[in-house]
C-alpha cells in the first residue's frame, strides 16, 4: 500500500515537472539534490517527507497532494553581508501581465521570450488556460507558448485566480471583440486601497462597452455599433487604463487618437507587440497615441518583452542599503534616468556602460555598477509623476535609500491611498519614519538597523523594501508569508543569495 502511495506520488511530480518544462537535472538542480534522486522518486521507488514534497511543489509552482493547509512561505534573512559580483534584471513583470492579455487579440500563436515567472503571470494563465487558451512553458521552461480557442469559454474561468490579480481587469479591451456579452470577476491584487475602475469605463465606453458591477463580478455588455468619433481623453494617465484603451483601440476597424495616455515602460512593451501583430501605432513614447486598427489578427508572433526598471531598482537599492559594490546588467535606462539623476545628487557613486538594444530591439539597456557611496538627504521631496519622471512604483525603495542617508527625506507618494503607511513597518528594523499623512513620510537617517521577525506588507513594493532592510541589518531576521513578493519578482532570494545575500526560504509544515 505505502509503495503504491509513493508511485502515485512520483507520477504527480513528474506530470507537474514535464508541465513546467523541466528535465529531472533541472529538478534536481532546485532542489540541490541528485538527477538519479529525482528519477526514483518520480518512479515511485525512495521515501519522501512532506518537507521535500513542499519543496517539490514550491520549485514546480505545483501543489502536488493535497495535506492540509501546508502554510505560507518564509523568508529567514542573515543581515549585514555584502553582495558582489553581477546580477541579470529580468523581463518586465507589468509588461509580461499586459502581453498576455494582449494575446487575446490574436487568433495565431503567440511565443513570448523570457517572460517572468511569476505568481501573477502563473494566476493569469490559470485564467486563460480556464477559458479555454492553450498555454505552455517551451525551451526548458524559458518562454511562453499561447495558442487561442476559435472560442472562449468565458462560463468557465477561473474566478479564484482572477481575483487575486489586478491584471485581470485588462481582459476587457481584448474581450469587447471577442463577444457581445460576458462577465469578469472584480480585479484584485496589492492591498493599495481604493482604485475605480471608472478610468477605464469612460474610454471603454467609447467601443461600445457598457459594464455593470453586481455580486463581485463586472457584467459587460457591447454595442458592436458604437465606435470613437473623436480622440478619446483618459481622464488618469495611467499605465493599465492606457493598455485597455489600445487594446480596445488594435482591433477596431479604424483609426483611434488616444490623448493623455501614459508612454511608461509596459506601455510602450505592448505598443511594440501590437506592431508585431501587425498594428500600427504613431506616437510611441508620447502621451498622443495614435492606432491603425485591424479588426481581425490571425498571425504567429514571436516577442521579447524588455526588462523590468523596477527590478533594476530594487537590485540598485539592495546594493546602497547593504553598502555593496554591485554591478547590475540589463537596466532599461530610460526609464531609470530620473532615479539616477536624484540619486547622483545625494551622492551616489557609480558607473554605467554604453547603452545597447534589448532583444525587442527598441528598449535602451546599459550595465550599472554600484559602489558604497555616502549619501546626503536631497533638498527636494520624493515623489513620483508620469513618465518621464521619477516611477511611481520605485518611490517606496526610497525609504530605504533614504533612512542610509545622513538627513532628513520627506517622500510623497500622493498616488495610492495607503502604500506610504506601509513603509513605517521599516521602524520595526530600527528605522526612523515619521507618517505625517496617509501620504506623507519623513525619513531620518542613517539608520542603524537590527533584526527583526514580522509579516509581510500586503503592498508588493513596501514588502520588497522591507525585505532590503533586513539584508542591511545585524542579526538575522524572519519575514513571513511573502507571497505578495512573489507576484512581482521571480526567484528573488536565490538570485539574491547568488550575489552574496544570504536568506532562506522555509514553511510551516
Amino acid at each position: 500500500m505505502a509503495d503504491d502511495y509513493l508511485v502515485r506520488i512520483g507520477q504527480l511530480i513528474r506530470d507537474a515537472r514535464q508541465h513546467r518544462g523541466w528535465t529531472q537535472t533541472q529538478l534536481a538542480e532546485a532542489l540541490a539534490t541528485s538527477q538519479s534522486a529525482v528519477n526514483r522518486i518520480e518512479r515511485g521507488n525512495q521515501n519522501i517527507s512532506l518537507e521535500m514534497i513542499a519543496r517539490i511543489g514550491e520549485a514546480l509552482d505545483s501543489e502536488i497532494v493535497s495535506l492540509g493547509y501546508a502554510g505560507p512561505m518564509h523568508l529567514r534573512v542573515v543581515g549585514r553581508r555584502r553582495l558582489s559580483g553581477s546580477i541579470d534584471v529580468k523581463t518586465s513583470k507589468n509588461a509580461c501581465v499586459a502581453l498576455l492579455c494582449a494575446t487575446l487579440l490574436n487568433k495565431g500563436r503567440t511565443v513570448l521570450r523570457r517572460v517572468a515567472r511569476i505568481e501573477e503571470v502563473f494566476r493569469l494563465l490559470e485564467v486563460l488556460n480556464s477559458i479555454g487558451v492553450r498555454t505552455r512553458w517551451i525551451n526548458d521552461g524559458v518562454d511562453l507558448e499561447i495558442v487561442p480557442p476559435a472560442e472562449l469559454d468565458m462560463e468557465s474561468i477561473d474566478a479564484e485566480a482572477a481575483i487575486r490579480t489586478r491584471s485581470i481587469i485588462m481582459f476587457l479591451g481584448p474581450l469587447l471583440h471577442r463577444m457581445d456579452r460576458f462577465r469578469l470577476p472584480y480585479a484584485g491584487g496589492c492591498d493599495l486601497g481604493t482604485r475605480t475602475i471608472e478610468p477605464h469605463m469612460i474610454a471603454l465606453r467609447r467601443f461600445g462597452l457598457d459594464i455593470t458591477a453586481t455580486e463581485g463580478l463586472y457584467h459587460a455588455q457591447v454595442e458592436t455599433a458604437v465606435s470613437p468619433d473623436r480622440p478619446i481623453v483618459l481622464t488618469e494617465r495611467g499605465d493599465t487604463v492606457t493598455e485597455n484603451a489600445l487594446l480596445a483601440a488594435a482591433r477596431h476597424d479604424g483609426v483611434t487618437v488616444i490623448r493623455n495616455a501614459s508612454s511608461n515602460y509596459m506601455v510602450q512593451d505592448l505598443c511594440f507587440f501590437l506592431e508585431a501583430l501587425g498594428v500600427r501605432v504613431d506616437g510611441v513614447g508620447t502621451t498622443t497615441l495614435t492606432v491603425h486598427g485591424v479588426p481581425e489578427i490571425d498571425v504567429d508572433v514571436d516577442y521579447s518583452p524588455s526588462e523590468d526598471p523596477v527590478e533594476a531598482m530594487s537590485l540598485l537599492a539592495a546594493a546602497v542599503v547593504t553598502e555593496s559594490e554591485l554591478t547590475i546588467r540589463r537596466v532599461p535606462i530610460e526609464f531609470l534616468e530620473i532615479e539616477l539623476a536624484v540619486l547622483e545628487e545625494m551622492g551616489l557613486d557609480h558607473d554605467r556602460s554604453a547603452e545597447y538594444a534589448a532583444d525587442n530591439g527598441r528598449t535602451r539597456l546599459v550595465d550599472l555598477t554600484v559602489r558604497p557611496s555616502k549619501l546626503e538627504a536631497p533638498i527636494d521631496k520624493i515623489h513620483p509623476m508620469p513618465f518621464p519622471g521619477l516611477n511611481i512604483d520605485n518611490v517606496p525603495f526610497f525609504a530605504a535609500i533614504a533612512a542610509t542617508a545622513q538627513g532628513q527625506t520627506l517622500i510623497h507618494d500622493w498616488v495610492y491611498d495607503n502604500r506610504a503607511i506601509y513603509l513605517t513597518d521599516l521602524n520595526r528594523l530600527g528605522g526612523r519614519l515619521q507618517l505625517l499623512d496617509p501620504h506623507r513620510v519623513l525619513v531620518e537617517g542613517p539608520t542603524r538597523w537590527r533584526a527583526a521577525e514580522m509579516m509581510c506588507p500586503p503592498a508588493l513594493r513596501p514588502a520588497v523594501v522591507v525585505l532590503l532592510a533586513m539584508m542591511a541589518a545585524e542579526g538575522t531576521s524572519v519575514l513571513r508569508n511573502v507571497y505578495v513578493i512573489n507576484r512581482g519578482y521571480e526567484d528573488l532570494a536565490e538570485r539574491l543569495n547568488s550575489v552574496g545575500a544570504q536568506i532562506e526560504i522555509f514553511r510551516d509544515i
